[in-house]
């Protein structure tokens, strides 16, 4: 089974948590399903959790709610530890460079942080 957190910037800032709070009900509802599939499956469909491809290891959660696609971005630490770092609405056919940069630079922060405790 998978934990999922939220990444927490040194300012403690989360920015999945304030893109949730973003959402509305029924939207937010149906991230927090897939969310839940993500860390009680063993083997979760692609359709709603995979590796972007040409990216420093960033995974994306990808969810569907009434004709919207929303993509949470996170990485892994460790085997069973799912970090997310940045939450966006997909308005493209392709996930926008910048918006993977973020997420890269965050797993970087993360990791540079956790190595000085």
């Amino acid at each position: 089974m998978r934990e999922i957190c939220f990444y927490r910037t040194e300012s403690g800032r989360e920015p999945v948590r304030e893109f949730l709070d973003s959402l509305q009900p029924k939207q937010a509802q149906r991230v927090t399903w897939v969310l839940s599939l993500v860390e009680e499956l063993r083997v979760v469909p692609r359709q709603y959790f995979k590796k972007l491809e040409s990216t420093e290891d960033i995974w994306e959660v990808r969810v569907q709610s009434g004709g919207n696609a929303y993509r949470l971005l996170g990485f892994w630490d460790g085997p069973q530890f799912v970090v997310l770092c940045h939450g966006l609405t997909k308005k493209t056919q392709q996930l926008p460079r910048r918006e993977i940069r973020t997420a890269e630079e965050r797993k970087n922060d993360y990791f540079r942080r956790k190595g000085r405790k």
